[in-house]
């Protein structure tokens, strides 16, 4: 059973147990598994919109929100309280708790550890600081590279741990992202308490870059298709042909190629007349298919998505990208 029809199975059963004067059981699992139940593996616009309409349509609400958490972290989906009372949404600040990096338990030295054992491990895991602790929840301070330089160059003898690092810098797990960034880009790393008040995990400059990465490279790449697709067609169509390819109440906003959306294009372009208007020996389905499917991307591109998008679909990305830098290369236009 999945999707929709797993959702209706819940709302019944606990509707059913409330009538019958017992305590609904709410069903717990990761945001990974609930995705899963309705054959997605991340978070769009639109599998968001889907599942929120049919959690309201069927008085059930996810406690965590299963929107803004964590893509492993455990949520309940339970009956919304009181008589057909829906979730209002969360406050959609995106915090340092959706990162894997700050549900990670990070390595760690003792402060009685010698520094030999704290300099081997960051050497042999390429770190540039160790979290120095006692147990989950009691932080010593970070030993790192620059606090071991800072002491060496003052003929520090060697010793502990304790004697060579530094005050921890520390953020709760619902940290608004941006400003553990601030932390991040002055400190090199942050630890991250959790709800709990241990240390689930350490996000470092490196952890943010690889996530600035997979998260602006999407970007990038749609701007790269959109400029090209204006390039390729420029001069080869009159406003009024362009306008056409519009819904009519916004051709009055369309003055040319660069006020087209994707979808816009792609109407453009599966005309068999125009599309032989740029000159191309390549198949128009074909290519119009694959600028559609990008056309489907481009919401979810637009909206921060801490999920980001399946190798699969950057692949999609790259090839159309690719293909218009080819056409460059040879002269095609």
């Amino acid at each position: 059973m999945r999707g929709d029809e797993w959702l209706e199975s819940l709302s019944e059963k606990m509707k059913a147990d409330v009538s019958k004067g017992a305590a609904p059981t709410p069903c717990r699992l990761k945001i990974r598994e609930f995705l899963d139940r309705y054959g997605y593996s991340r978070r769009g616009p639109w599998i968001v919109s889907h599942i929120r309409n049919k959690l309201e349509e069927l008085d059930l609400r996810t406690s965590p929100d299963f929107e803004f958490g964590w893509f492993d972290s455990t949520i309940s989906v339970e009956l919304a309280p009181g008589d057909g009372d829906v979730q209002s949404p969360e406050d959609p600040t995106h915090r340092i708790g959706v990162l894997d990096a700050a549900n990670s338990p990070p390595v760690t030295v003792g402060p009685d550890d010698p520094l030999s054992v704290a300099t081997t491990v960051m050497q042999l895991r390429g770190f540039s600081q160790l979290p120095v602790m006692q147990g989950e929840r009691t932080v010593k301070g970070v030993i790192s590279w620059k606090s071991i330089g800072a002491r060496a160059s003052l003929d520090h003898d060697r010793g502990l741990v304790r004697e060579w690092m530094d005050p921890a810098e520390e953020v709760s797990i619902s940290t608004p992202l941006f400003e553990a960034i601030s932390a991040i880009r002055k400190h090199g790393y942050v630890l991250v308490r959790g709800e709990d008040n241990s240390i689930t995990g350490i996000v470092t400059a490196s952890d943010v870059s690889q996530q600035f990465i997979q998260l602006a490279s999407p970007f990038l790449l749609i701007g790269e298709i959109e400029g090209q697709l204006r390039r390729l067609i420029h001069g080869k169509f009159t406003v009024e042909e362009l306008r056409e390819a519009a819904p009519e109440h916004r051709w009055e906003s369309i003055a040319g190629s660069a006020d087209l959306t994707l979808g816009e294009f792609c109407r453009l372009l599966e005309n068999p007349d125009r599309w032989g208007r740029l000159n191309l020996s390549i198949d128009r389905q074909a290519f119009v298919k694959h600028l559609d499917s990008v056309r489907k991307l481009r919401n979810d591109v637009m909206h921060f998505n801490p999920d980001g998008l399946s190798q699969e679909d950057i692949k999609k990305l790259q090839d159309l990208a690719q293909f218009f830098r080819d056409l460059v290369r040879i002269g095609a236009v």
